[in-house]
């Protein structure tokens, strides 16, 4: 296979040194005082349309010209492109339209009559983890945020562009899915045959010598999304941002879609920074992945639904164990490093677990109040228990061998609840029988979800109008039931967490009847 090569640009080696992204500082960009006159004909038509159809007035939802909302800026590089039709204008969009740049999402759903309504607190800070305050570089984000979606003029011409997908980080349901999702999306706008890249293995595939790019095409992504896993391979950490820029570069990439976690929308991010640092006119888009839906302020990641609904299985598969056996104990270990999410919807949903343990509640085991004396009325009222524990939980009870680090993604290395769990509880149920369940790998490498696989494909084709558009530096996702743009560095300043005060854990404890456990 031979890559797409171009004539190298003046590419700037002294200023290959990346900062590394901080906390961001939000930039307020007020939408312009000038607008086309498409757009402003098309207002006007809809006013008319309008006053003859006067119920039409209270759906009627326009921006005013010159309006000072406060809108979360999304870069671009449309200065250094060319402006032109899109390819989807003769079709209207496929009868649906286009969006507008003017056209905004709300960040903040909900008016608060007091504090002391449930989740007031927690949304003061529009998603910013609880520990992140002020101090620490902490701002409050502007009510607004970009629509996503097709825009009608574009900044690339289809025919010439060239563009890579690379996934990063841990498996998820799903990957597959947007893979393909964009490759169908590129291949929709134009893009020609043999100018889509496959980056092998995570980042690294840009310079690893042993794994080389593979073309992408329709006939290539045909039903990937009926299988687990990624065709692309994946990896963790390890990005060299000078090496991968210079493959961006030299290959001509127009467009890079980055498939990852908070730590691949870390290195997107860099190699974003990297990029207009050196005048590489390449749109850098995050797809963002989190089996844990630890995201902040996207409603969920893809993969999440399917992760809880597989989840389900395990705990189902616990209750029968444990009510077949006397004094029997099921105890399921599912994933969350930092966010309890799925341990949380997973057992709401499944309706059988007694107690449920996430890492944004401390517990304690023993005494009065401890978790042990409550499962123990738990077995002597019905004979058996069901415990669903996320891996992040209780850390700190685990004394022995200290901090263990952060792996190649800048993740907290955990110690293993489930087994130390199983071990106490032996301890303590003297005649307990007690099945322990780790379900992880089976969960992150199975398909998707029908709700989970129409989501991937969604967010793929927001992806690509946004690179179309000439953002870049941002991730898309589903905000407030709206698909919006985001800047990375928002994103990745802290990992999405259940609020301890918030409707759905409380919800949860009201259901099962869960007490503190200290």
């Amino acid at each position: 296979m031979s890559l797409p090569t171009h004539k190298m640009k003046n590419f700037k080696s002294s200023n290959l040194k990346c900062r590394t992204p901080q906390l961001y500082a939000v930039n307020i960009v007020k939408p312009s005082s000038q607008v086309s006159e498409r757009a402003r004909l098309r207002v006007e038509w809809r006013l008319a349309s309008a006053v003859q159809q006067p119920e039409c007035l209270a759906s009627l939802d326009v921006m005013p010209v010159g309006s000072s909302e406060e809108t979360l800026d999304v870069p671009n590089i449309r200065d250094r492109l060319n402006p032109r039709p899109s390819p989807f204008i003769r079709s209207n969009n496929f009868g649906g339209g286009f969006v507008s740049d003017m056209d905004r999402v709300a960040l903040n759903s909900m008016k608060y009559g007091s504090l002391e309504s449930a989740g007031a607190v927690k949304s003061l800070a529009v998603g910013l983890d609880a520990d992140l305050d002020a101090s620490q570089g902490g701002r409050a984000l502007p009510p607004w945020s970009i629509r996503a979606g097709a825009r009608e003029t574009i900044y690339f011409d289809p025919s010439q562009v060239t563009a890579a997908i690379v996934t990063c980080g841990g498996l998820c349901p799903g990957l597959n899915d947007v893979v393909a999702g964009i490759v169908n999306k590129l291949d929709t706008y134009g893009v020609p045959e043999g100018k889509i890249l496959g980056i092998k293995y995570g980042f690294k595939g840009f310079y690893d010598p042993e794994h080389k790019p593979v073309i992408l095409t329709k006939k290539t992504v045909d039903g990937i999304q009926l299988q687990g896993g990624t065709i692309l391979g994946t990896s963790r950490g390890g990005a060299n941002i000078k090496e991968i820029v210079k493959r961006i570069d030299m290959w001509g990439i127009d467009m890079l879609f980055v498939v990852g976690g908070n730590g691949g929308n870390a290195g997107a991010n860099a190699i974003n920074a990297m990029c207009q640092q050196n005048d590489v006119n390449c749109c850098v888009v995050g797809v963002p992945k989190s089996i844990d839906n630890d995201i902040l302020l996207i409603d969920r990641c893809f993969g999440f639904d399917t992760a809880v609904e597989e989840s389900q299985r395990a705990l189902l598969a616990a209750k029968v164990e444990a009510s077949s056996a006397r004094n029997g104990i099921g105890l399921v270990k599912l994933m969350g490093r930092q966010s309890g999410f799925i341990a949380l919807q997973a057992s709401m949903a499944s309706g059988v677990v007694d107690a449920v343990l996430i890492p944004e509640i401390p517990f304690t085991l023993k005494g009065p109040n401890g978790l042990l004396e409550y499962l123990n009325g738990v077995i002597k009222n019905k004979g058996h228990c069901v415990v669903c524990v996320a891996e992040g939980a209780g850390q700190d009870l685990l004394e022995e061998g200290g901090n263990l680090g952060k792996d190649a993604s800048g993740n907290p290395i955990l110690k293993d609840i489930g087994l130390y769990l199983r071990s106490e509880f032996k301890k303590f149920f003297k005649e307990g029988d007690i099945k322990y369940i780790d379900p992880t790998y089976m969960i992150r490498a199975i398909p998707t979800t029908s709700n989970d696989r129409i989501y991937c494909k969604i967010l793929a084709h927001n992806a690509v109008h946004a690179a179309f558009a000439g953002y870049t530096g941002l991730t898309v996702g589903l905000v407030n039931t709206h698909y919006v743009y985001l800047p990375i560095p928002v994103v990745i300043q802290a990992p999405r967490r259940v609020d301890p005060r918030g409707k759905a854990w409380n919800r949860l404890r009201a259901t099962i009847g869960q007490p503190n456990f200290y």
